[in-house]
């Protein structure tokens, strides 16, 4: 699936929220999420708009393998 191209930094956090990932702090244009399974995860991520596309693929791509789970997979559940 091909990543959406106009995602802002507060839309990412919004649908990282539908997957167990809270906002942690934020400090100045970046927040940080925290996932808490075991292990935790910490991601953060720039709060722009848009974020760059491969900011956010590089994103993505860290959340789906710590998940376990292909980029599109993840793509799907978070934009639909």
């Amino acid at each position: 699936m091909k990543l959406p191209r106009s995602v802002s930094g507060n839309d990412l956090a919004n649908a990282l929220g539908r997957i167990g990932y809270h906002v942690t702090r934020q400090t100045g244009s970046h927040i940080r999420l925290t996932h808490l399974d075991p292990p935790e995860h910490r991601v953060t991520v720039p709060n722009h708009n848009p974020i760059r596309v491969g900011t956010l693929s590089a994103i993505l791509s860290e959340i789906a393998e710590r998940r376990k789970i292909s980029k599109d997979q993840l793509i799907t559940l978070l934009f639909g």
